[in-house]
């Protein structure tokens, strides 16, 4: 199993979560305001700088308006 930040898996979390957002019709800034940070918290981890929790996913799923069963199996 790969540790690094930048595995394949890890690269396309990041491009699903973009894809989400925009299907949402929301951008960074609104995204970071429902989860109450800065929009730079956003930007990177959609660019992968920055790697997320499971329970921070959970809050980005959340504010996508989805489910972490939905990036799940969005991601399968």
């Amino acid at each position: 199993m790969e540790k690094s930040i930048y595995s394949a898996e890890y690269l396309r979390l990041c491009t699903l979560l973009r894809q989400l957002r925009r299907e949402a019709g929301l951008t960074q800034v609104e995204v970071a305001e429902r989860l109450r940070v800065p929009q730079s918290f956003v930007s990177k981890y959609e660019s992968g700088e920055r790697r997320l929790d499971v329970i921070e996913l959970r809050y980005v799923a959340e504010a996508l308006d989805t489910t972490l069963g939905t990036i799940v199996d969005r991601l399968a």
